[in-house]
């Protein structure tokens, strides 16, 4: 019995009632089953013909997407091995943005793999020593394969950015080119140069979304844009060689932590009082006009009084912004953020070629633009609705991802399946060279690789046997490494230049894939507490996997 032992024919309670159990085969069992439906069920969204899912939460709220991170993030999946793989695609996603997808499904493909030697009979162990041995090997021969590509390199990148983005419904026709220049512009210009390398950091490139316009009414604007209006309306609305000050402080008289007490016992000292208060706020305000600016970017309040003698003095200002926008408007500007007005002097001033407020879609925003040599920009994302603006921001986001992955790296490999087809050609190869169980493992592994293309050409409406078929006898050929499945033309065909990826993405989803795949195989048995009321229970249920977007995966 499930949480039970026996000492000399007595019953010993181990786990507290209500608590499963699975042990050996059928542990594995479970967890390669779940593991294998989260992989199905993002399996249709791979490449530029893959489906989209319409996921609907609890609260009405729609999401419609092919991106493998926030499909399974939307999922909302309960059984621990189901949650395990979605942390694949996150760690996918943060890592390098792109190829969250393929990792999954990798890792799906993997473990099912796995399942059918275990019904032979192998043993974990010599299954988990030669998916470990193959993920080294594939590794390796990935260096080989890749190509160099430097930031320098515009039309490589924007190819790459163009590709990463054409899986999303907005990457589509002349749209993609489009964008894909505006992310390598982008990417490019917040790239630094340190002890010889290219660090690139994807926070400083501010992705703003605005539903209304189209598509390509998308701009990049050199400098940051600010969700937030002009605070009086005396203010100009419109500046150009801004000199801009950030302020960590607030433009008011701040109340103490301290209990105090004020005893007023006439209207002239209530008079006093209030000019007092007022005297202190235009000093206040004199300060910054002092340091000769004529923006003021406040993190924190600033008070009506103070807001009148900034109007007067022409300057614009703009209240309770963001910390994450402050320190993008300091790299882009090339402002100090002042912590003390005391502090601020003309040196800490950042500079604009102008900075004006703009009503876009019913709301005022405010444009900080034209900064020199800014590091950090701003991609405005404006799409016909509010579900494809949040398709094109996560399109941007993948092709920064994919653009950045391939300057830091320096590499870059041929899409279109071609190099998991080329790396299962040479696992099979290995495997020979390994000889015993650890060889059936390595095929296993080569043959986990091939769902990339069979995927693909599914996609397209193909013949998924007679592409791979066609494939593997073309990559035998010394001058058939970049074949691949061309999914527009659908057709099996040479992508050498016409489809390429990081090869940072391909390393992190093998990696992924590979170590979850060894993790979980691992696993003979898997002890739940109690069981909730009603539901599946423990890990044998698939929990709440049927829930948004109807996907019930039990």
């Amino acid at each position: 019995m499930v949480g039970q032992a026996q000492l000399g024919g007595q019953s010993i309670l181990v786990l507290p009632e209500g608590s499963s159990r699975l042990l050996g085969r059928d542990a594995q069992r479970t967890n390669i089953a779940v593991a294998s439906a989260v992989a199905n069920a993002i399996r249709t969204t791979l490449g530029p013909k893959g489906m989209d899912k319409m996921l609907v939460s609890e609260l009405g709220d729609i999401v419609i997407t092919n991106d493998g991170a926030t499909i399974l993030e939307e999922m909302n999946v309960e059984h621990p091995a189901a949650k395990i793989m979605v942390e694949i695609a996150k760690t996918q996603d943060k890592e390098v943005g792109d190829g969250t997808t393929t990792a999954v499904m990798l890792a799906g493909e993997l473990l099912k793999n796995a399942g059918e030697l275990l019904d032979q009979d192998i043993h974990p162990s010599s299954i988990i020593n030669g998916y470990k041995s193959a993920a080294v090997r594939v590794t390796e021969y990935l260096q080989t394969i890749s190509k160099p590509v430097t930031a320098k390199d515009t039309k490589l990148l924007e190819k790459i950015a163009s590709i990463s983005m054409g899986s999303k419904t907005v990457g589509v026709g002349s749209s993609k080119d489009f964008l894909a220049k505006i992310v390598v512009k982008a990417v490019t210009q917040v790239a630094e140069e340190r002890d010889g390398k290219t660090v690139i950091d994807a926070d400083f490139i501010k992705v703003e979304k605005k539903e209304g316009g189209d598509i390509e009414d998308t701009e990049l604007i050199q400098g940051v844009l600010i969700d937030k209006e002009v605070v009086h309306t005396n203010m100009p609305k419109r500046l150009e060689n801004a000199r801009i000050a950030l302020l960590d402080s607030a433009l008011e008289i701040e109340k103490t932590e301290t209990d105090a007490k004020i005893e007023i016992t006439s209207p002239q000292q209530m008079g006093e009082f209030l000019a007092q208060e007022e005297k202190m706020l235009k000093d206040m305000v004199d300060k910054v006009s002092k340091s000769g600016a004529n923006v003021v970017f406040c993190q924190k309040g600033i008070d009506d009084v103070a807001q009148h003698f900034l109007a007067k003095k022409g300057i614009m200002a703009i209240r309770r912004v963001k910390k994450s926008d402050m320190e993008k408007l300091a790299r882009a500007t090339g402002a100090k953020i002042a912590t003390s007005l005391d502090d601020i002097e003309s040196s800490d001033l950042g500079h604009a070629g102008i900075v004006h407020e703009k009503k876009v879609s019913g709301e005022q925003m405010v444009y900080v633009e034209k900064c020199k040599d800014p590091k950090s920009v701003t991609i405005f994302v404006r799409a016909g609705s509010e579900h494809v603006v949040s398709e094109g921001e996560r399109a941007i986001k993948d092709g920064i991802g994919a653009v950045s992955s391939a300057i830091q790296l320096g590499k870059y490999v041929t899409g279109g399946g071609s190099t998991e087809m080329e790396l299962a050609q040479e696992l099979h190869k290995y495997a020979t060279e390994v000889g015993g169980r650890e060889q059936l493992a390595i095929n296993a592994f080569a043959d986990a690789l091939e769902i990339v293309p069979r995927t693909l050409a599914e996609s397209a409406g193909m013949d998924a046997i007679d592409a791979l078929v066609l494939m593997r006898n073309k990559h035998k050929k010394a001058d058939g490494r970049g074949v691949g499945v061309d999914v527009y033309e659908a057709k099996v065909d040479d992508l050498t230049e016409k489809v390429i990826e990081p090869l940072k993405v391909k390393l992190q989803a093998i990696a992924s894939a590979s170590e979850t795949a060894r993790m979980l195989l691992r696993i003979d048995d898997m002890i739940s507490s109690k069981g909730k009321a009603g539901g599946h229970g423990g890990p044998g249920g698939m929990g709440g996997m049927g829930g948004p977007g109807g996907m019930d995966m039990d």
